[in-house]
């Protein structure tokens, strides 16, 4: 798979996390996104071969075991989201798969070259009348992702014009009917030890700390903007 341009890319031009789905009968319904820059592109934080074989590897394979799945089960939902949101109508393996692919998805585009510092406008606005201060939602969403305990994701979501913050285990996330935490997915961060293991080893907290300088405020704002 190709690799993206490396550098920023401008919030018109990032795609609502969807279906990727295909319209042709017989072909896959869904497909793998290449990622919106290139893999040494959020070094020092993330290393190249990490993100490399995450997303040609790991998400690849999500996508690949889901459209299998929906082959063999008669599944004929293009659109990510809507099967999300009955997953519990479907087998173990496309609930792993299909929220391995979401969350995959959003979670590249939560992250950029030369990202980090401090939200700005009415994120900055929702942070502070949620949590009190940015150090404080930082503080919060570090204790949340140290404190899973195996694999899972952290996640900032919004629901009811307030942002909270929860984790859940495995593939699972906050649009599934099955899952405990509910919300619009704000921010999201893998803690699954391959998205940091060759470079962290088991100091997930070290990862944590060094995620913040990648994460895409763009991004945060536009899902901001789609839970209004």
């Amino acid at each position: 798979m190709g690799m993206a341009t490396l550098g920023t890319i401008a919030l018109s031009q990032i795609k609502p996390v969807s279906a990727f789905a295909m319209s042709l009968e017989g072909e896959a319904l869904f497909a793998l996104e290449a990622l919106p820059y290139d893999f040494k592109a959020l070094e020092p934080h993330i290393d190249a071969l990490t993100m490399e074989i995450h997303h040609d590897r790991h998400h690849k394979a999500y996508v690949d075991n889901l459209n299998k799945l929906c082959a063999k089960e008669g599944i004929q939902e293009k659109s990510l989201e809507v099967l999300l949101s009955k997953i519990g109508s479907y087998s173990a393996g496309v609930k792993n798969n299909a929220g391995g692919h979401y969350n995959h998805s959003l979670f590249w585009k939560m992250m950029k070259a030369n990202g980090g510092g401090l939200p700005t406008g009415f994120v900055n606005d929702a942070v502070n009348a949620s949590f009190g201060t940015f150090d404080q939602f930082k503080a919060k969403f570090i204790e949340t992702s140290k404190g899973r305990f195996g694999s899972g994701w952290t996640w900032l979501v919004a629901k009811d014009g307030k942002l909270s913050i929860g984790s859940t285990a495995n593939q699972e996330n906050p649009l599934m009917d099955v899952c405990e935490l509910k919300g619009t997915p704000i921010l999201c961060l893998d803690v699954w030890e391959h998205a940091y293991y060759l470079k962290y080893q088991n100091k997930r907290a070290d990862y944590i700390d060094a995620w913040f300088n990648t994460i895409n405020w763009d991004t945060v704002s536009n899902q901001l903007k789609l839970a209004k």
